[in-house]
């Protein structure tokens, strides 16, 4: 009787021991000690090989009646600390439905990149490609390839920021033309080169020593100023409205022969003369024209069997008769309350 007592002795401690964990941890560390092979209660079936018969028999049936009350014990112990765990994390993160709300304000875009992506979408989908290049460029490329050779009259229209003798801040986005014709190897090419441009230029509401430019080059077999004229008048229209009219006046860069001043009907007066258009009916809205030969000719184009044209229109120029902005510094200020009041389409 005393082995068996030493059974039902041991068991109670162990149960013991087991509700008087506080926590899961310490019950974790009960169950480690008393449930493993190991243990003091396991320990006891040493004392079955001293026994004969039917002791035997009763000592392996104390012994399993009391290893499944350890466990029960332990489960249940489990269960009770699981669910008080539980109740006390949602009493600390009970949230109190009657407190004001958070308001979360949706932010604006600046129209800078409101202007450029619409353009970009639109020359997208007439199947232009995008190409960009570097604001830092080499004279070579910003004026050379453009067909502006050193003491070049053109040279004095650009005031430029240079870096040293030959890098300087682009002045357009031309030079990433010249650097996707090279590309090309004498290929056709259909891109739009979109990104920011510098000119020392004084700073006032219509000027800015760094501006947007979205230019585009297309060179291939018979491309002629009827391809250019069409391309524009799509352009213009979606950008502006069906209902605008599209003028091509007479202009000079020197990258470009023809070249045009492309302008629009004016917005608010319709054509018929307002002092947004200065009375003339129309506003100024980029320039254009044919590929200079020499341009083609530096890139390995064959002017007697290649041809193209190229356009650029400023990003702000556009965001300010779009939207009524009546200074181009308000688009770099970073004014919260005038980005706000623009939104995407």
């Amino acid at each position: 009787m005393e082995l068996f007592d030493k059974i039902t002795e041991l068991k109670n401690e162990i149960i013991k021991e087991i509700k008087e964990a506080k926590n899961l941890n310490e019950l974790k560390l009960a169950g480690e000690k008393n449930l493993s092979k190991k243990s003091p209660l396991n320990a006891m079936m040493a004392h079955i090989k001293d026994l004969v018969g039917e002791a035997k028999a009763n000592f392996g049936q104390a012994m399993n009646k009391a290893r499944n009350e350890v466990t029960e014990a332990y489960q249940n112990r489990q269960l009770e600390l699981s669910e008080a765990e539980i109740k006390e994390k949602l009493s600390k993160e009970k949230i109190d439905i009657t407190l004001p709300s958070v308001s979360y304000k949706m932010g604006g875009i600046n129209p800078f990149y409101l202007i450029q992506d619409e353009i970009i979408d639109i020359f997208v989908s007439m199947g232009y490609e995008v190409k960009e290049g570097p604001d830092v460029e080499t004279d070579y490329f910003n004026f050379e390839r453009m067909n502006i050779p050193e003491n070049h009259p053109a040279r004095e229209m650009q005031d430029s920021f240079y870096i040293t003798n030959s890098l300087l801040l682009r002045t357009h986005t031309s030079p990433a033309q010249a650097h996707a014709m090279d590309e090309k190897k004498g290929e056709p090419i259909k891109i739009i080169c979109p990104g920011k441009c510098f000119r020392r230029d004084d700073d006032d509401v219509t000027h800015s020593h760094q501006f947007g430019q979205v230019e585009g080059l297309v060179v291939d077999k018979n491309i002629n100023f009827g391809n250019l004229k069409a391309t524009l008048e799509l352009f213009l229209r979606k950008m502006f409205g069906e209902k605008r009219e599209v003028r091509f006046r007479g202009s000079y860069f020197p990258f470009t022969e023809p070249s045009v001043e492309v302008d629009i009907s004016c917005m608010e007066c319709h054509g018929k003369g307002c002092p947004t258009c200065k009375g003339t009916g129309y506003i100024e809205i980029l320039g254009a024209g044919m590929v200079h030969p020499n341009v083609l000719k530096m890139a390995g184009y064959d002017p007697k069997e290649y041809s193209g044209f190229a356009f650029g229109v400023g990003i702000e120029r556009v965001a300010m008769l779009r939207y009524g902005i009546d200074d181009i510094r308000r688009i770099y200020q970073g004014d919260v309350r005038f980005i706000e009041q623009f939104t995407r389409k």
